[in-house]
Order: structure tokens, then C-alpha cells, then sequence
């Protein structure tokens, strides 16, 4: 395929934000920006004075994607609306990436993962910190085995605040029946991802989630969970959109030592001989393992979001030779996490993984059922250009 032609479903903060570099002289190569949808008029019509009229525009996704006029969409609506706009977009042919969270819940997102392997197009999710140059590095080093076998992870990763005027840009956002989840609805799937794309899943978790403990909304915006892995090493989650200044720390403990990624800096602590080996065998109560330390220098790559966008692309004009930075499938992934988080906090106990996804379904939908979008006045349409981590 010589030319990729996309359209946008939804075309809000980040959708908006994805027509913007697809329309740049420089570009993606190879696509072209051919049509754009979105349920609000208003945005219908911003799409009229910023895009023209070469740029088609439909007032759902399901008539975009039915127009003939795509090859491919970006997915960029809010979070329950991410499998059922794949799945139509599949059932049409179309090549498919959708921004994060994968979904809402497992059910649904198992159902969009059927709908991509039986349409065989190429299928791609936004986890552009995949991209970045430190997480390519670290899960390298992590996959090399140099640190040997894992004994304990923790990330904390608490630098995603967000001021009370950003939940009350939209009567959706924050709420269960309108967003689905909070910060690790949100915000996390990112740091979800790179956790386990880095250091594996875990088998089962245990956590504790505060409910607008720092804004005045329905979901989560605090959360400590505490897993254990297959191996029997064990790990922290901790994320909250309240605290200022926050924290990007994600600290991997192995068994040749430890490697720390803060602030895009990676440092290698190597231990000269096996941990284990040593404290078994020390003769003397208070000795530990020498160590040597290193900063190690990021591979290539920013992270932005053009960056997983022209892999798409690519994979898509050459018939899925170039591998994908981030495979669609593997979204199911976070969600399990952070669908592990919330209903162990529900239900105040252990949640093995996978999650029981019926279960979790049950318990989200009494919530949505009692939630209340927030009377915001003119919904506002922020410009998320600045905020990605």
C-alpha cells in the first residue's frame, strides 16, 4: 500500500492532537489524513475551520468507518468506546490503533483481541513510552539477564498531577460510567504497560485504593498495591494524581544486583558474585556482596506519539513485515492490572491474575449505575500538547 489513508474517531484533547502532526507538512510518511468524526457538533465544526474540506467529517465513528474513505482509523474517544469502534473497524477491513487504555475491562477488551486476530489487519495501541530511548535500554538490560532473575520491583510513580479544573473539563471524565476508572484508567496504563513489559505479570495482587481522596470525583486517584510474581519475587505499584512534587522511580532488584530508571537516567548497581550464592555461603554475619555502578546510556528513541504512529503506518504499507513497537494485542495487559487493583480494593482481598473478568464487570456496573456525570457547563476541549510523560 503506497498510501495510508486515516481517519480520527474522536477528535477531542488527544484526537486533536493526533490530526495536528498527521496534517504537518513533514508528517507521517506514507499517510494522509483523509476524515475525522466526532458525536459533538462543535468539534464538527473545529474540524470544518482547522481541517478544511479536503478532510472528510462524520458525526459518529461508525459512519466514518463505513464511508470508504479510510484505510485505517486512530482511535481517540473516551475509554468504553475503544473495543466497540475496533471491533467495527475490524469487521470493515480497517487497520486499527487505539489510543490507551486498551479498554475498560478484560470482557471487552478479549472481545476487540478476537476481532483483530480474525480480520488480520494491523493493530496497534499509543503506548509511546515504549519509545522512549531509557525504557527501550532498561528492557533491554532486564531481558539480557544481566541482572539475573528478578526478587523485587517498585515503581512509584506519582508524577501525574492533575488540578481539580481537569476533572471538571468534561461530565465524563472521572466518573465510573463515563471514564470507567481514574488514574489507572487514565493516566497509568503507560507505566502499567512498561511494568510489565519490563519485568513481567504478576500472579497475584493485593491493594488499596482511595476514592477522591485529593479531587472531588467518584474514582480513584490514590492507589498502593502490593503483587507477587510466578518466581516468588514480590512488587510495589504506587500512583496518586495529588501529590506535588511527584516521583517517576521504577527500582528492579535482581539477583546480580539492582537497576534504577529516575528521570530518563538509568544506573546499574552489579553485585560481583550471586546475592543469593553470598548470603548463603558468607561465613562472617555482616558482609554483603561488593558492587560496582554504572549509568547506561539510553538506546534511541523520544517517545512521542508520531513515533508509534509511522510504525504503524509502516507495518501497515509493507503487509505487517516491520515489527510493531506496541502490538494491540498486548493492551489486555494493563487493564488486567489495574482491573486487579480495583477489585481487590472492592472486595478487600487477594485478586489472582488473570482477573476473574466477570466478576470485575459485575462490580464496575454497580457503580456506573449509581454514577453522575458532573454538571460542567460547556464541555472544554483541552490542549494536551505538553502534558505526556
Amino acid at each position: 500500500m503506497d498510501e495510508v489513508r486515516i481517519g480520527v474517531a474522536g477528535i477531542g484533547g488527544m484526537g486533536s492532537n493526533h490530526t495536528g502532526y498527521l496534517t504537518k507538512g513533514d508528517g507521517v510518511p506514507g499517510a494522509r489524513l483523509t476524515a475525522v468524526a466526532d458525536v459533538t457538533p462543535a468539534r464538527i465544526e473545529w474540524a470544518k475551520a482547522s481541517l478544511g474540506d479536503g478532510v472528510a467529517r462524520f458525526d459518529t465513528p461508525e459512519a466514518m468507518i463505513e464511508s470508504g474513505e479510510i484505510d485505517a482509523v486512530i482511535i481517540a474517544t473516551p475509554h468504553y468506546f475503544h473495543p466497540p469502534v475496533a471491533i467495527a473497524a475490524f469487521e470493515a477491513g480497517l487497520h486499527v490503533m487505539s489510543e490507551k487504555p486498551a479498554g475498560v475491562y478484560t470482557n471487552q477488551v478479549k472481545q476487540m483481541n478476537a476481532a483483530a486476530e480474525k480480520a488480520g489487519t494491523v493493530f496497534s495501541l499509543m503506548l509511546n513510552q515504549r519509545a522512549r530511548g531509557h525504557t527501550r535500554k532498561l528492557k533491554e538490560l532486564v531481558a539480557s539477564g544481566e541482572l539475573g532473575e528478578i526478587q523485587r520491583t517498585n515503581y512509584i510513580i506519582t508524577s501525574w498531577f492533575r488540578a481539580q479544573s481537569y476533572y471538571d473539563s468534561g461530565g465524563w471524565r472521572a466518573t465510573w460510567g463515563g471514564e470507567g476508572g481514574g488514574v489507572l484508567a487514565n493516566q497509568c496504563p503507560h507505566n502499567l504497560d512498561l511494568w510489565q513489559w519490563i519485568c513481567g505479570m504478576p500472579s497475584r495482587m493485593r491493594s488499596f485504593c482511595y476514592f477522591g481522596k485529593h479531587h472531588n470525583i467518584e474514582v480513584e486517584d490514590d492507589v498502593t498495591a502490593f503483587v507477587e510474581y510466578p518466581n516468588g519475587a514480590t512488587g510495589v505499584f504506587v500512583t496518586t494524581t495529588g501529590d506535588a512534587p511527584g516521583t517517576d522511580r521504577l527500582e528492579i532488584t535482581g539477583d546480580r544486583g539492582k537497576v534504577v530508571a529516575e528521570n530518563g537516567k538509568i544506573t546499574f548497581h552489579r553485585t560481583e558474585e550471586s546475592a543469593s550464592k553470598f548470603l548463603r555461603e558468607w561465613p562472617n554475619g555482616f558482609g554483603s556482596p561488593g558492587v560496582w555502578t554504572c549509568d547506561v546510556p539510553p538506546a534511541r528513541g523520544d517517545g512521542g506519539h508520531i513515533t508509534i504512529t509511522k510504525n504503524w503506518v509502516q507495518s501497515i504499507r509493507d503487509g505487517g513485515k516491520t515489527e510493531l513497537m506496541a502490538p494491540g494485542l498486548e493492551g489486555i495487559n494493563s487493564v488486567e492490572l489495574f482491573n486487579a487493583m480495583l477489585l481487590s480494593t472492592w472486595t478487600d482481598s487477594w485478586i489472582d491474575i488473570p482477573v476473574d473478568g466477570d466478576l470485575y464487570l459485575e462490580e464496575l456496573q454497580k457503580r456506573a449505575k449509581a454514577s453522575k456525570a458532573k454538571d460542567t457547563g460547556e464541555a472544554k476541549t483541552m490542549d494536551v500538547s505538553g502534558t505526556f510523560q
